[in-house]
């Protein structure tokens, strides 16, 4: 395994362990690798009640990834209105939605032919 899949699969593992902490739910990973013209290899997408949990889970992930890895998001969008927070870690890129955001951009169905993984809630 080379070193960029080694510290993708911690960067994946670091960020559910963040999503889970504060109960963040539908957790969903898509393998983007198998198919052509993506702009990184994975997405993560999960989702929360309220702007409030969004926050909270955006906030989570960041710290858990930071501690460990010492690595902050390349890029981050919209935490002001926190409907829906993009974390951009080049390789993985990061979607924490409310429920009602996730289901109208359905980004699962946009991405239909990439490998989804749920990921079992494990409270």
């Amino acid at each position: 395994m080379t070193d960029k899949n080694n510290n993708q699969d911690k960067l994946i593992s670091l960020a559910i362990k963040g999503i889970e902490e504060v109960k963040g739910e539908n957790i969903k990973i898509l393998d983007l690798r198998s198919l052509d013209n993506t702009v990184c290899d994975y997405f993560i997408i999960c989702d929360g009640n309220s702007n409030t949990q969004v926050n909270a889970i955006a906030s989570s992930i960041q710290k858990t990834v930071s501690k460990s890895l010492k690595e902050k998001p390349w890029h981050t969008e919209g935490k002001n209105v926190a409907k829906w927070i993009l974390m951009d870690y080049v390789n993985v890129v990061i979607h924490v939605f409310q429920k009602q955001t996730r289901e109208f951009y359905d980004i699962e169905s946009l991405w239909g032919d990439a490998k989804i993984i749920a990921i079992a809630s494990t409270y």
